[in-house]
């Protein structure tokens, strides 16, 4: 199986058609502004904006699938700009966001996405937006009036949700699941009870949710022997059994630390 390190990805600081300083497209300090006061307001913080259209020059662009923008209630702002993912601060006051230098990743895509990709760029950078939230829309409009539309996405619930699991490892180390093997797990909505697989066989176990863990009953599984990388992947995930797992639940992606260090990651099953 390939190893990969569980290292965020380096957000390289790329030039963008416009000069970039120590301030934010609204001329304030990058990271300042009211933005804990302003998030109840305008209910743009927190929230999986799935970015749909860009329109600049009364030019209207469908975005990529995949582009997103989140707004964090710290004042950091991430997302993907329709090829690269990119990172960034936000500056929040009254019905106003403005935006801090833009740090992307250089993955390089089809001629279309990455068309789109500099164009928003080069949108985001260069202005503020007024804020405007209608039902589960949100429009961002330039003193320009280039606008940015935008369709809440919905978080997974943790319980319910089908967790297809993409890697598993420990400490910084994690490796992808082999070829043929099936993984995923479901936190029940009704009960506290876990159940799913494991590679090869199917597991249950008791479950209980508190505090931002999840306790681990002893597992209970079914007994098929497979091919041995199969079985070397369930052997690593049953390390996460019989004690407490923390987790971080990040919109539909789901990661599992063990107190003995295991370390897991997955993905909602849409």
């Amino acid at each position: 199986m390939d190893k990969q390190r569980l290292t965020l990805s380096v957000l390289a600081l790329l030039p963008l058609a416009v000069a970039c300083g120590t301030e934010t497209a609204g001329g304030g300090p990058a990271g300042t502004g009211s933005s804990s006061v302003t998030a109840a307001r305008t209910g743009v913080t927190g929230v999986h904006w799935n970015v749909d259209s860009l329109t600049v020059d009364g030019r209207t662009t469908r975005a990529p699938a995949g582009a997103y923008l989140r707004i964090g209630r710290d004042g950091t702002a991430g997302g993907n700009l329709g090829c690269n993912g990119f990172g960034s601060t936000a500056t929040l006051e009254d019905d106003r966001v403005g935006f801090g230098d833009v740090r992307m990743t250089e993955m390089a895509c089809g001629k279309t996405p990455m068309a789109f990709e500099r164009s928003l760029a080069r949108v985001v950078a260069r202005d503020t937006f007024s804020t405007a939230v209608k039902g589960d829309k949100l429009t961002l409009t330039s003193g320009d009036g280039d606008r940015i539309g935008l369709t809440r996405e919905a978080d997974a619930p943790l319980r319910g949700t089908k967790w297809t699991i993409t890697s598993v490892g420990s400490g910084d180390v994690a490796r992808s699941l082999p070829a043929g093997a099936v993984a995923f797990f479901v936190l029940d909505e009704r009960q506290d009870a876990l159940s799913g697989r494991l590679g090869c066989n199917n597991v249950s176990a008791k479950a209980t949710v508190r505090d931002g863990h999840i306790t681990l009953g002893a597992p209970r599984t079914t007994r098929m022997v497979c091919d041995a990388s199969l079985m070397e992947t369930e052997r690593a995930l049953l390390r996460l059994f019989d004690g407490t797992v923390s987790y971080v639940l990040d919109h539909r992606s789901l990661a599992l630390t063990s107190t003995n260090g295991t370390r897991v990651t997955a993905l909602a099953d849409k």
